[in-house]
């Protein structure tokens, strides 16, 4: 089997300045690595990553949960299998989508990005990163949950350290120290909420997973709790990095831009093809139930298998031209580009398909639609250079954009 010695590590500065380069040298000569640092198989081609996700065949388990998200988060439905999976996932899954989701929480969605928008609106120049996609998913969540949102410093740093150890690929003692006392904080929060809330049920979200019963089964408080430390850093951090990556790769092709601002309904092309072409979540890891034979070799039973959905997203055996931005791309299936039945990667598949991937949608959608309104000539900072950065998740950390005000246009 190849070894991470034939091509750059993932720890290595080479990969975190750019790491598409990389995921082609795997994928041509080393689809399957042993990566010693992290204990982890490296599976970068689209039919590996595919098949683990789907899993039709029982070989592959999320056990990996127990370790890598369960000090963080307690544990959720991301780690849970068979029926015990199906009652917890049918019990958060219908907020999520339909009525719930278009008459419930569609204004708050609206809302939160016109309160955004509006304190820099006139100003003819803003960092997006800054001052709306880190801000805006997660003022949507504890809107929705119904929070304070005068606490958004505080659940800004929980989000920031729970990401920081699931991404902490190099087992750094510091950043896992600080996610695990994030959980305890997170939990003294939330716990007395939940049980108040149980007590006076409201329209919010926290009321409907208190009240949510399906054959006599009810979420625990602990349940609860661990799903919206979830829901705070999978949906904050996936819409974040969604947000301004799909500005970044429209700025970067103003031709695109240009028919996405003339026609609103192409931003679902415009998200989904950024969740190919740079996904917020690059890596997702399994764990095998049995061995599995792969692209390059064998993985035994019992290992974890990091996905590589960055790698996956830009297989050109999957993909015409994958290194190209193009929204209008025709072998990209936007209609089921949100679903479990997606031909992208970046929301996984199968029964672990995101929960949340509708919510990031209408997002997505809302809040995009309202930046192009409010900056009807958005262009990058002159000088500036983007740079992404990160490895378990990835995005820019700043995009100054300047615009003419549309009051003033």
């Amino acid at each position: 089997m190849p070894t991470a010695e034939q091509v750059p590590d993932i720890l290595s500065p080479e990969f975190a300045a750019d790491p598409y380069p990389v995921y082609r040298r795997m994928r041509d000569t080393a689809p399957l690595i042993w990566h010693e640092a992290t204990r982890s198989y490296l599976v970068s081609r689209y039919e590996d990553v595919e098949r683990v996700f789907k899993d039709k065949r029982g070989e592959f388990t999320t056990d990996n949960y127990v370790w890598q998200a369960e000090p963080v988060h307690g544990k959720t439905i991301i780690q849970l299998s068979g029926r015990e999976h199906a009652v917890r996932r049918a019990l958060v899954a219908p907020a999520f989508r339909g009525a719930d989701l278009r008459e419930k929480f569609r204004p708050v969605i609206e809302r939160n990005a016109r309160e955004l928008i509006d304190t820099f609106r006139e100003s003819g120049s803003v960092d997006l990163v800054d001052r709306f996609a880190t801000r805006f998913p997660i003022n949507v969540i504890v809107d929705m949950l119904g929070l304070d949102k005068a606490d958004h410093a505080r659940f800004h740093r929980w989000y920031t350290s729970i990401v920081a150890f699931l991404g902490n690929l190099s087992a750094d003692p510091e950043v896992a120290e600080t996610g695990k006392r994030t959980r305890a904080e997170f939990s003294a929060y939330m716990l007395p909420i939940i049980r108040e809330r149980r007590e006076n049920l409201g329209e919010d979200l926290l009321s409907t997973l208190c009240a949510a019963e399906i054959d006599g089964v009810r979420m625990s408080d602990e349940d609860i709790d661990a799903f919206c430390s979830l829901l705070l850093t999978a949906g904050g951090e996936t819409t974040d990095k969604a947000v301004s990556g799909i500005f970044l790769n429209l700025l970067r092709h103003p031709d695109q831009l240009a028919a996405v601002r003339a026609d609103h309904d192409l931003i679902p092309r415009a998200f989904a093809e950024t969740l190919r072409y740079t996904p917020p979540v690059q890596m997702i890891m399994r764990q095998s139930a049995t061995e599995v034979e792969l692209s390059g070799g064998t993985v035994p039973a019992g290992a974890t298998v990091n996905c590589l959905i960055g790698a996956a997203n830009r297989d050109e055996s999957r993909y015409r031209d994958p290194d190209r931005f193009d929204i209008f791309r025709d072998d990209l299936t936007i209609s089921t580009a949100f679903s479990a039945a997606a031909d992208h990667v970046a929301f996984a598949l199968g029964r672990h398909f995101c929960v949340g991937a509708l919510l990031a949608k209408a997002e997505v959608e809302t809040g995009v639609a309202q930046l192009l309104d409010a900056m009807p000539d958005a262009r990058l900072a002159e000088g500036f250079i983007p740079a992404e950065t990160g490895l378990f998740t990835r995005g820019t950390v700043s995009l100054p954009v300047l615009f003419t005000p549309a009051t003033t246009a």
